[in-house]
């Protein structure tokens, strides 16, 4: 009796010895592999909480808990936001969101969706700018970086500590502007645009830096705009200006992974995810205008058919475009009428 318990004893240890064995082995296959996300807003900021939060929710569940995203807001692994395309061309991160503008001239055919007045709604533009990104972009300007998703926000307009009703009203006013465009269509008005990052803003507004400040609805919330200056000028038909965004990873981690977990990332990813992206940040617009509301603030809306003064001013930002990208050898106006076209087809 005594041997045979010796016996058992040795079996069952072999037994725990090989299902512990087997929980690490399964342990170790749960998570393969490990994503860093890296950008540069506050994690409780919409896009961080609305879009990528989703995004790398969605592909750790898709991959059964293969894949884990690691989630850096605020420039956590360092550097600064311009900094951040490069991050993920030289691995610092795997994967980035970041404002494309943020490089200027450095990505010069996605400016052709930032030009003043193109945009028409985001999610027909957020389409729009995939496929031309599909078409046009991405074995030439995004070549060191595979690309996820690009998108745009909500219609981005004016909120001044005084009205702006016309273009002459800019003049003489110092405006934190979103884009190189729209620095150049600020400049053209007579305003001085001054750059200035977004988390910056609420401090220039308060300590008169700037006079006002061009952004979506949805930022006004987190920058406490509407607490600041109580004038906001909006406009009918198409958006003033937008900015480009694009979801990055390091083409290296991307090939590196089999190809089941690439098809998680895939199927995650492209054309439909840019337009919920886009879409999803033009939502909250809606929430942040409320607020102004609440407050009693003055919300200027500029009608459709006085829009044309504003766009006759804009004219020189799109002919420096068109010569920016013909000293770069790149048929500019062929890609506009295709951006056009585009984002009229897709607009309902």
């Amino acid at each position: 009796m005594t041997k045979r318990r010796t016996l058992l004893g040795v079996a069952g240890s072999a037994a725990i010895a090989a299902l512990a064995t087997s929980f690490i082995g399964t342990a170790a296959m749960a998570q393969e592999v490990t994503l860093k996300l890296h950008q540069f807003l506050p994690a409780q900021a919409n896009v961080p909480k609305l879009v990528l939060d989703v995004w790398a929710d969605n592909v750790e569940k898709d991959s059964g808990g293969r894949i884990k995203v690691e989630r850096y807001p605020s420039m956590q692994l360092g550097g600064k936001p311009p900094e951040l395309i490069d991050q993920a061309i030289d691995g610092v991160a795997d994967i980035v969101w970041t404002v494309v503008g943020y490089t200027p001239g450095r990505f010069p055919s996605t400016e052709v969706f930032e030009l003043p007045f193109m945009m028409t709604n985001a999610r027909a533009t957020s389409r729009a700018y995939w496929q031309i990104f599909d078409e046009h972009l991405k074995d030439t300007e995004f070549k060191d970086v595979h690309i996820l998703g690009t998108w745009v926000h909500g219609p981005g307009m004016i909120h001044t500590k005084d009205p702006v009703t016309k273009p002459e009203d800019l003049q003489g006013m110092k405006i934190r502007g979103g884009s190189r465009s729209v620095n150049m269509l600020l400049t053209e008005l007579g305003a001085t645009p001054v750059g200035m990052p977004v988390p910056a803003v609420t401090e220039g507004l308060s300590k008169g830096v700037i006079d006002g400040t061009t952004i979506p609805w949805e930022v006004t919330t987190s920058l406490k705009v509407s607490e600041l200056v109580h004038n906001h000028t909006e406009f009918e038909g198409k958006a003033l200006y937008v900015l480009t965004f694009v979801l990055a990873m390091n083409k290296d981690k991307y090939e590196s992974l089999p190809d089941d977990l690439k098809k998680v990332i895939d199927d995650n990813s492209g054309e439909e995810f840019s337009v919920f992206a886009g879409g999803t940040q033009a939502d909250a617009d809606g929430p942040a205008r409320q607020i102004a509301v609440d407050l009693g603030n003055n919300i200027i809306t500029i009608p459709e058919a006085d829009v044309a003064a504003w766009e006759e001013a804009s004219k020189p930002v799109y002919d420096a475009w068109l010569a920016d990208m013909a000293a770069k050898g790149k048929d500019g106006q062929a890609l506009l009428d295709e951006a056009r076209m585009l984002i009229d087809k897709y607009t309902e």
